[in-house]
């Protein structure tokens, strides 16, 4: 596709396009600053048989003219400044109403600055991605557009689809699929944290099971906990740290850890903990506090940033789970 001289929009689908009789013609819009990730976008959208709006810089989110987005919007923020960001706390309070889906890919760099601006359902964030994430990213919007069958599934699907999805990641990682060639000429995106693993197990507290956990003591000893840690750390130095990836329970652990200490975890402090690439950590960020497990805050330092704590329902189901197997041999 040609380079974009200036912003420009879609009013109707391609005529030379054959239509998907599998896939609706949505609207898309597309927001980035990069002509390269504009252009590469717009293909994968057109490809995928959806309609893009438009396709323009991110100052039009800052203009006060009226913007009428399409029902999925692509951003593409690699470095979040201040008006930005209000732009997309109000895109996000606006998506939260209209049931607009929203996908965002930021820098490691911008994890907090982005998280922390936008906080509705509707939103994926990814983290430096490649064409077969943007794709996930995609297909799983397109699922939660309102009037689909996704409303309709249990928490138990939705974590079920996450395997799934994660699963489909570590495969392509192993392929080539994910790991290739950047999006368009000219991008090199920052490596992400080191670890690189795919989750393959999900922990969620059972309602049924509230009332029976409150009975149970406190949260162990952080130091306890910061072993298990540790040790479980140490075991990619003998094997795949893929065979071993969890990061439900790592976060879990790091997040009980943190509560015995009186401190707080930042999103991207988290991420780290997970020991998964930082878009995976967020799918499980936003999971794990759908399901009730995690609680998402205002940074107390800086109330831009949001932090993450236990939720009291999973501090409950880690007291109790530390009253049973108690602290000799340590459990990993």
């Amino acid at each position: 596709m040609s380079h974009i001289a200036a912003p420009f929009v879609y009013d109707q689908p391609d005529e030379n396009r054959q239509p998907d009789s599998k896939v609706p013609n949505i609207p898309v819009s597309i927001l980035a600053d990069r002509p390269a990730v504009r252009n590469a976008l717009m293909d994968q959208v057109l490809d995928a048989g959806l309609m893009v709006r438009q396709a323009e810089p991110l100052d039009k989110l800052l203009t006060d003219e009226a913007l009428v987005l399409g029902d999925l919007v692509i951003i593409d923020l690699p470095v979040p400044g201040a008006e930005l960001l209000a732009a997309l706390a109000r895109l996000d309070m606006r998506a939260g109403q209209s049931g607009t889906q929203l996908i965002v890919a930021t820098r490691v760099e911008g994890i907090d600055a982005v998280f922390g601006a936008m906080d509705s359902a509707g939103v994926q964030f990814l983290v430096d991605p490649k064409p077969a994430e943007y794709a996930l990213a995609i297909g799983a919007a397109l699922a939660r557009l309102p009037g689909r069958s996704v409303h309709e599934m249990t928490h138990e699907d939705h974590l079920a689809l996450v395997r799934l999805t994660e699963q489909v990641h570590s495969l392509a990682r192993r392929i080539g699929g994910i790991g290739g060639a950047e999006m368009g000429a000219g991008l090199s995106a920052p490596k992400a944290p080191s670890a690189v693993n795919a989750p393959n197990v999900a922990y969620m507290a059972r309602a049924a099971e509230d009332e029976a956990v409150q009975a149970h003591g406190e949260l162990p000893n952080a130091g306890h906990v910061r072993e298990i840690i540790r040790q479980r750390q140490l075991r990619a130095n003998f094997f795949d740290s893929e065979l071993f990836a969890d990061p439900a329970w790592d976060m879990l652990l790091d997040l009980t850890a943190a509560r015995a200490e009186g401190q707080d975890v930042c999103v991207s402090s988290l991420c780290i903990a997970s020991g998964v690439p930082p878009t995976t950590a967020l799918r499980w960020i936003g999971q794990m506090t759908e399901a009730g497990l995690f609680e998402r805050l205002p940074d107390p330092a800086d109330r831009r940033r949001a932090i993450i704590r236990l939720s009291r329902k999973a501090e409950n189901g880690m007291a109790a789970y530390f009253s049973r197997v108690g602290t000799a041999p340590m459990p990993i």
